[in-house]
């Protein structure tokens, strides 16, 4: 066994480093995103939970969802070569492109009916003014 894959890390380590709440890091366990270990009450983590706290936060950062998430740590424990993993991750990257897309045109749409909205309440205030 290699020395980086007996690292172990405390809830309260993994809180620190990743500026998230254990409560966080419990709900994901809860998920089944991350397994730790036990020792009686105290959850033990490894380098493998690390990486996927990670993830789960990189994921959530880029706008997956947790179910997305993780259905790729699924599609990987399945499949050690990540052909499929990767087919995935690039169907995913293209309907998020196309949702803030779709979103990024939304915002555009309502800022230019707030320019519009803004303009005739100056025009009404200028002629309230005279």
């Amino acid at each position: 066994m290699s020395t980086s894959s007996r690292i172990t890390y405390s809830i309260g380590d993994l809180a620190k480093e990743f500026d998230i709440t254990t409560r966080s890091i419990r709900f994901y366990e809860d998920q089944g995103l991350i397994h730790p270990t036990r020792k009686g009450q105290t959850r033990i983590y490894n380098q493998r939970d690390r990486v996927r706290l990670k993830l789960i936060l990189r994921g959530k950062r880029l706008g997956f969802s947790l179910a997305e998430t993780g259905r790729l740590f699924e599609l990987y424990d399945a499949d050690k070569s990540s052909v499929t993993q990767l087919v995935t991750i690039m169907d995913l990257i293209t309907q998020k492109r196309a949702d803030l897309t779709q979103q990024l045109d939304d915002i555009q749409a309502v800022l230019v009916e707030l320019d519009g909205l803004e303009a005739n309440c100056k025009e009404t205030l200028a002629r309230i003014d005279k």
